[in-house]
């Protein structure tokens, strides 16, 4: 391992770590000094904590809950279009939430698939929005992930303890019981710590399935007392309590072992004699039906409803794509530039790794509640919205990006440290010659995510945006609000292609042959 950090310069990376630091925690201390006694906060409000702690807490209890026996039959049974499936799992993060809110209305709403079904039943239609459909919601973003990180759980046993338990003639019950609950008691925590944190954050999810007394988190409130109200001191004492919940649940999404979501070795199946029996291979089919049902129906009703729209979308969807575009790129830029520098630093100073992860206990209304704050004396905010988006789905990209290339860092100053000390090697021709070409592949893997990310971020910027400078989500939002749904489910289709697309060209170019 080399001794002094391979990255431009040192000062790089304490830059890099200042500026995370700045938006994590400086953001909130401008909004800790300008919160308000606890009770200037209302019953209204209180409602929302309460309302997103539980949300969040069944929201990923049945994500959690579902995923284990999908996890389960998909480890132990090999078919056609299996890898495909896992594929799919594996991007929860990439689908913009705007766009999956669209598909699920599509399926689920009043005029949706399984409303006319129960109309042609003689049954009432079902209403998405409201408590339920917040938990709808959540639950069909969070089961692919809860899925693919139990898979991992499932991935990591050993082929012989099954040969184990086969020769000592262990029944499907004691198998369960003696190999797969123990590695489960290990990952269930820590993926209902990670997903409850993802649904304490979820804000898009909330402003359209949710509002009114019963169906607001804190996230949602953050954004009425700030964009309705324009009471800043309730906007950032909500934006404290935000900020503590998230942070707990932070710490305990850190406190337990949870998998890498991305990784190979899991379209391998272990030959499972418990498995044979007519019974199990009922129970696995049908598991594994109904989530390729409920996972990929939305997607191909919005596809299918999204077509006809898509070659009659205005002119200001075209404009709000290419802003969309412009700022995901200078997102995604942005993310790879500062997880570079804190990564490469932190092989001297392990704990510059550690501020670059600050930023999985905040949120991104909180972040823009006190950037709001530091800059409203000095300029106008809604000029700098965009470039705000920008710098805020970077720094909250952060985590993600991180762990995709640390590893691959650290693999490659352990190979070649020593040999490019020995040659005098630093700097900028070290970046280039040596540690770039290595982490091309997770490189490229990151930033695709980066700018995904940002491409269906619908955050920030409706705190911030005039109507002339909305993005793709944003202007998707509006399309909603306005009943045009012709005009949202084209528009939505358009966001997920580039989302997408975005992700496959920086995907594929960071997976190509690296010259060196």
């Amino acid at each position: 391992m080399a001794r002094r950090p391979v990255s431009i310069g040192t000062w790089s990376g304490l830059i890099a770590a200042a500026l995370v630091a700045v938006f994590s925690l400086g953001t909130l201390i401008a909004v800790a000094l300008r919160a308000e006694e606890f009770s200037a906060l209302s019953s209204y409000d209180w409602a929302a904590v309460r309302f997103t702690v539980v949300q969040a807490a069944l929201s990923a209890g049945l994500s959690v809950a579902v995923a284990i026996p999908v996890a389960r039959a998909l480890s132990r049974r090999a078919f056609v279009g299996r890898g495909v499936l896992v594929t799919l799992l594996g991007a929860p993060f990439i689908l913009p939430v705007i766009v999956a809110i669209l598909g699920l209305t599509a399926v689920f709403g009043k005029s949706g698939i399984v409303s006319k079904l129960l109309f042609w039943a003689g049954l009432e239609p079902l209403s998405i929005y409201g408590f339920h459909g917040v938990i709808l919601a959540h639950v069909f973003f969070n089961i692919p992930l809860a899925t693919r990180l139990l898979l991992h759980g499932w991935g990591a046993i050993p082929a012989e303890r099954f040969r184990l338990a086969a020769s000592l003639r262990f029944t499907s019950r004691d198998v369960f019981r003696h190999i797969e609950v123990p590695m489960l008691r290990d990952l269930v925590p820590g993926a209902f710590a990670v997903i409850f944190l993802i649904c304490t954050t979820s804000f898009a999810v909330a402003l359209t399935f949710g509002g009114g007394p019963k169906a607001t988190t804190v996230e949602l409130a953050i954004y009425e007392a700030f964009r309705y109200d324009f009471d800043l001191g309730k906007a950032s004492l909500l934006a404290l309590i935000q900020f503590a919940i998230c942070a707990v649940a932070a710490g305990a999404s850190m406190r337990f072992r949870v998998p890498q979501v991305m990784g190979g070795a899991l379209d391998r199946t272990v030959l499972r004699f418990d498995a044979a029996t007519p019974v199990a291979r009922l129970s696995d089919g049908i598991w594994i039906v109904l989530a390729a049902l409920f996972l990929l129906s939305p997607l191909a009703a919005l596809i299918v409803d999204g077509a006809a729209g898509l070659l009659h979308l205005p002119a200001s969807v075209w404009l709000s794509a290419l802003r969309s575009i412009a700022t995901a790129l200078g997102s995604a830029a942005l993310a790879i530039a500062l997880s570079l520098a804190l990564v490469l630093v932190a092989q001297r100073w392990a704990w510059i790794e550690g501020v670059g992860m600050l930023s999985i206990a905040a949120s991104p209304l909180v972040m823009g509640t006190g950037l709001f704050i530091m800059i409203f004396p000095f300029i106008d905010p809604a000029a700098l919205a965009l470039v705000i988006t920008a710098l805020v789905n970077a720094v909250m990209s952060l985590p993600f990006v991180i762990r995709a290339i640390a590893p691959a860092v650290a693999g490659s100053e352990a190979a070649y440290g020593r040999l490019a000390d020995g040659l005098g090697m630093s700097g900028w021709t070290r970046l280039r010659l040596v540690t770039l070409p290595r982490i091309r592949a997770p490189l490229g893997f990151a930033a695709g995510l980066s700018a995904a990310l940002s491409m269906g971020d619908l955050g920030v910027i409706t705190l911030f945006a005039r109507p002339e400078q909305a993005t793709l989500p944003l202007q998707i939002y509006r399309l909603m609000g306005s009943y045009r749904m012709d005009q949202a489910m084209g528009a939505a289709l358009l966001l997920l292609a580039l989302s997408l697309g975005l992700f496959y060209i920086f995907d594929r170019g960071g997976r190509g042959r690296a010259h060196t």
